[in-house]
């Protein structure tokens, strides 16, 4: 959960979570839709996916108790490098070491390094470095005591070198480029977007769909939406979708809400319309289309502009 995510965030989320899923076996057997909604509001999905998925492998391969070697928990969904170390030094003690963001910027200015540290050679450097600084035991305790040094004190701007307890062994700060190095972090060029999206009704029921593998929010809930190429109107592009994708015609609709979030690297302005089904709409054959009441909708995972909608119903 802290992967991108700041703690003061995490904590209720996890507190939640948790009380919901108290052991693997528990987070093993729920539904992944049940999973998704517990973890909504967070973002980056693909990490609750893993981790479920992670959980079954736990379960299935070793019996419910999670691995203690560095090649097992490596195995398992949605770990990597960074993440096994971390798990395991920090709860077995074992002697791995933890390159993340922080680390990464804090180690780079103590060995003063030059060369782009995403590189191949410089990661391998950064590695190297990590691991030869740790103790026979209490490494869990050096890695934990590295990351809130460089979250804390080695900040990315204006890092405090005057109270870092490394300050009298930093190569960077003895050549004066604690602000150059590791280098810039390339900023996103965000883009304008623009998308409508529609709450259509039918009686006490409302269209929502569930998001595709590949697509934006991959197995969570929404309303019927699309993009609004160039300064085409909202209300026809939106018209023109729902009777596209979803064979549906509505009644002249309602501007319901003007919504403005930020996913990647866009910047959207959603356009919230509300309308009515014309006729009975045929019961859809696919699975992932649904109409249902304000109550069920309630209990689907939703994407966060999709929650926000649903609370204006």
């Amino acid at each position: 959960m802290l992967q991108q995510t700041q703690v003061a965030t995490v904590i209720p989320y996890f507190e939640r979570f948790t009380a919901r899923f108290p052991s693997v076996a528990t987070l093993a057997a729920a539904p992944e839709q049940e999973v998704l909604r517990h973890w909504e509001g967070l973002g980056y999905y693909r990490r609750a996916r893993q981790m479920h998925a992670a959980a079954q492998k736990v379960v299935e391969i070793h019996d419910s108790e999670f691995p203690e070697t560095f090649a097992d928990v490596l195995a398992l969904p949605g770990i990597g490098r960074y993440t096994a170390g971390a798990i395991l030094s920090i709860s077995r003690d074992q002697r791995l070491p933890v390159v993340e963001a922080n680390t990464l910027r804090l180690y780079s200015r103590l060995i003063g390094l030059r060369t782009p540290p995403t590189h191949a050679a410089s990661q391998r450097v950064l590695w190297e470095f990590a691991e030869s600084i740790l103790p026979r035991r209490g490494s869990g305790q050096l890695n934990q005591a590295a990351m809130e040094l460089g979250s804390l004190v080695c900040t990315p701007r204006e890092p405090t070198c005057k109270t870092c307890p490394l300050a009298a062994g930093c190569t960077a700060r003895e050549l004066g480029l604690q602000e150059t190095i590791p280098g810039k972090v390339k900023k996103i060029q965000y883009e304008a977007r623009r998308e409508v999206a529609v709450v259509v009704r039918s009686g006490s029921r409302f269209l929502v769909r569930q998001c595709q593998p590949g697509e934006r929010w991959s197995g969570l809930w929404d309303f019927p939406r699309c993009e609004v190429p160039g300064d085409a109107d909202p209300t026809l592009v939106a018209i023109d979708h729902l009777r596209d994708a979803f064979g549906l015609s509505i009644e002249p609709p309602e501007r319901l809400a003007t919504i403005k979030h930020g996913v990647t690297k866009y910047r959207i302005t959603l356009d919230v319309l509300n309308a009515e089904a014309v006729g009975t709409p045929s019961p859809a054959k696919d699975t992932a289309i649904q109409w249902q009441t304000r109550a069920h909708i309630g209990k689907l995972p939703l994407s966060t502009t999709g929650r926000k909608i649903f609370q204006k119903l």
